[in-house]
């Protein structure tokens, strides 16, 4: 059973990469800080009592589950309602970046000029915004994939689907990206 500071310490741990997820799903950052809030308090009211190994697998299957039933809302608010206005997705100031985490990790050991910086933040760019045009179901299989750094069958379990089927979303993912980074002159 997990003690109420492995909990807290667990929580506190995801909640940034939880939080980035959601946005990619759900391009809207109100909507995802209430996702994964969601997310948070079903599994403190439903798992807490879980060892704290179990913790992450739970926590993602949630977040899949809640970010779908976020989905499932928003399609029938559509069905119901002519004005859609009031749904729109991220606006384009947003300042939000794919890979901020990669940004000088070590930079005591890089010096870079301006311009190196600034077609890195380009290419970031680039990268975020082909990612967020990925099919859904690719793009979770993705983050989870790669992002979040969980293996197949971590993955196949969080997504409710089998293991081939992550690997296939994974793939397509992977081809689509680098078709679309390729035709923008971007080699990685």
């Amino acid at each position: 059973m997990a003690t109420e500071q492995e909990l807290t310490a667990f929580l506190k741990g995801v909640e940034k990469r939880a939080f980035k997820r959601s946005v990619y799903h759900v391009r809207n950052e109100e909507s995802a800080l209430d996702i994964v809030q969601d997310s948070m308090m079903k599994l403190v009211e439903h798992y807490g009592h879980k060892p704290a190994d179990e913790l992450p697998m739970l926590f993602q299957r949630i977040l899949s589950n809640t970010t779908l039933d976020w989905f499932r809302r928003l399609k029938t608010r559509n069905a119901l309602f002519s004005n859609l206005g009031d749904f729109e997705g991220l606006s384009d100031d947003s300042d939000f970046e794919l890979l901020e985490n990669l940004d000088g990790r070590d930079e005591s050991t890089q010096v870079e000029s301006a311009e190196t910086s600034i077609q890195r933040a380009q290419t970031l760019r680039e990268i975020e915004a082909e990612v967020q045009e990925l099919p859904p179901r690719q793009r979770e299989a993705f983050l989870m994939r790669y992002w979040e750094e969980l293996d197949v069958a971590e993955t196949a379990a969080a997504m409710g689907c089998s293991e081939g089927s992550v690997k296939t979303h994974c793939s397509r993912a992977v081809q689509a990206l680098n078709k679309a980074l390729r035709a923008k002159g971007i080699k990685l």
